[in-house]
C-alpha cells in the first residue's frame, strides 16, 4: 500500500522541478550540473541599471547575503515541491524557526505552540522571544480544542510539528489552519519529518513551512540549511527584514550540494521508508520491545489522520526497550555495528539517539531510542538489530 502511493505522489511532476526547473542551461554553456556562483558581489555596467537592481533587490543580485543565483536555483526547487509561491534558503533549521517566528510577531503578541517541540524552537519560545514581551502557550497538538481554548486576543501565531521528531504526535493541519485563517493568525508548521513528497502542509491551508534542510532534502550529512515557505507576500516581507538583518544565508556552495541532493531524494526516500517498513515489522514481534512510536503502526490512534495527511511512510521512530537498565541500553546501542549514535537524521547512514544519554537513569524515558533508518540494505540492518537485541 505505502508503495504504491509513493509512487502516485513521485509522478506529480517532480521529476521536472528537481531536474529541470530554473537550471537555466543555456544561460551556463549547456552544463548539465548547475554552476556555483561563488561571488560574494555583483557588479553593473551602469548607474541605471545599479540603481534598479538595489530597488528590486528581492529579485536581482546586489550581494550574496541577499540574492544568489546558485541559491536562487534551489529556492525555485524548492518552493515549486512545496507547492508555495516562495522560499528563502537559510544557514539552518534553527534560522529557518527564528526567522519564520519573529517575522510573525510583535511585543505583547502571544503565540500559541505543541508542546515539546524542536529544541531551539522551545529556546526561542521560552528564553528569547519573552525578554520582548513575547508570550508563548504551549499545548498538546493532538486536541484541536487545545488550541481555540489556548487563542486570546492578542494571539498571533500558531506554531506547529506533525509529526514531532520523537514520539510523532500529529495535529490536524486543515482544521487548525482554518481555525487561524478566521481569527488572523499565521500558521507555521516544521515539516522536516516530511518533507514536501510526504506531506504538503500549504495544501492544507497552512503559511509558513519550515524546514531543517539539512536532513532529507540534503540528505548526505554534508551541508547545514534550512528552508521558509509560503507566499510571495511573507516570504518577500521577511526577506527585507529579518532575512537581510539577521544575516542567516546559504552559501552557493552549499546551495550547489543541495541541487545535488534533490536529483536524489525521491529514490533515497523509496529506499528509507521500505527499509523502516520491514525494520518495523520485526521490531513488532521482538519480546525486548515494550512500545514502538511511528505515526503508521496500528495501534497509533492518529493513524488515520497519519493516512490522510501523509503521502508515505517516512524513516524515523522510537522505541522503548523493557529493559531499564541504563548500562543494558547502553552496551545495546553500542554493540550496534551499522547504525551511528549522533543526533539529526536523513542522510545516507543509519542513526539512532539514545534517550539515556539526555536523562537520568532513573527518568521515565530512560529506554527509549529513536532511530533513522538510512539507505543500508535492510538484511544487514535486521541482522544488525538482531545481534544487539541478544544482549538485552
Amino acid at each position: 500500500m505505502f508503495y504504491v502511493q509513493f509512487i502516485e505522489i513521485v509522478n506529480m511532476n517532480q521529476s521536472y522541478i528537481i531536474n529541470q526547473l530554473a537550471e537555466d542551461r543555456e544561460k551556463y554553456f549547456h552544463a548539465v550540473a548547475p554552476p556555483i556562483i561563488q561571488t560574494s558581489n555583483f557588479a553593473y555596467p551602469t548607474v541605471d541599471e545599479f540603481t534598479f537592481a538595489i530597488q528590486n533587490e528581492k529579485d536581482e543580485h546586489i550581494y550574496t547575503r541577499g540574492n544568489n543565483p546558485t541559491v536562487n536555483m534551489l529556492c525555485q526547487k524548492m518552493a515549486a515541491l512545496e507547492g508555495a509561491q516562495d522560499c528563502l534558503m537559510v544557514g539552518s533549521g534553527a534560522a529557518a524557526i527564528s526567522n519564520s517566528v519573529i517575522s510573525q510577531v510583535n511585543a505583547g503578541d502571544h503565540i500559541i505552540s505543541v508542546k515539546n517541540p524542536y529544541t531551539w524552537a522551545s529556546h526561542l519560545m521560552t528564553k528569547i522571544l519573552p525578554r520582548f514581551n513575547v508570550h508563548t502557550t504551549f499545548v498538546d497538538g493532538t486536541i484541536f480544542e487545545n488550541f481555540v481554548n489556548a487563542c486570546k486576543p492578542e494571539t498571533k501565531l500558531i506554531y506547529l510539528e506533525s509529526p514531532n521528531s520523537w514520539t510523532f504526535e500529529l495535529q490536524d493541519l486543515a482544521k487548525i489552519a482554518n481555525f487561524a485563517k478566521k481569527r488572523g493568525i499565521t500558521t507555521i508548521i516544521d515539516n522536516s519529518y516530511c518533507t514536501a513528497l510526504c506531506q504538503k502542509p500549504i495544501d492544507f491551508g497552512i503559511d509558513l513551512v519550515i524546514y531543517s534542510a539539512t536532513k532529507y532534502y540534503n540528505g548526505h550529512s554534508d551541508v547545514v540549511a534550512g528552508a521558509i515557505c509560503g507566499s510571495k507576500e511573507k516570504i518577500t516581507q521577511i526577506f527585507h527584514n529579518e532575512f537581510m538583518t539577521f544575516g542567516n544565508v546559504l552559501a552557493p556552495q552549499n546551495a550547489w550540494l543541495m541541487l545535488r541532493s534533490l536529483r536524489t531524494l525521491p529514490i533515497r526516500l523509496k529506499q528509507s521508508s521500505e527499509s523502516t517498513v520491514k525494520i518495523l515489522d520485526f521490531l513488532k514481534k521482538s519480546p525486548k520491545i515494550e512500545r514502538i512510536w511511528y505515526p503508521f503502526n496500528d495501534d497509533n490512534p492518529q493513524k488515520a489522520l497519519a493516512l490522510e495527511q501523509m503521502k508515505m511512510p517516512m524513516g524515523m521512530f522510537t522505541l522503548a526497550l523493557k529493559n531499564r537498565d541504563a548500562s543494558a541500553i547502553k552496551k545495546f546501542c553500542e554493540t550496534l555495528q551499522n547504525f551511528l549514535i549522533a543526533v539529526s537524521w536523513g542522510g545516507h547512514e543509519s542513526l539512532i539517539m539514545p534517550k539515556c544519554a539526555f536523562v537520568s537513569e532513573n527518568d521515565p524515558q530512560v529506554n527509549m531510542v529513536r532511530f533513522y533508518i538510512g539507505l543500508e540494505e535492510a538484511d544487514i540492518l535486521l541482522e544488525d538489530l538482531e545481534l544487539s537485541l541478544a544482549f538485552l
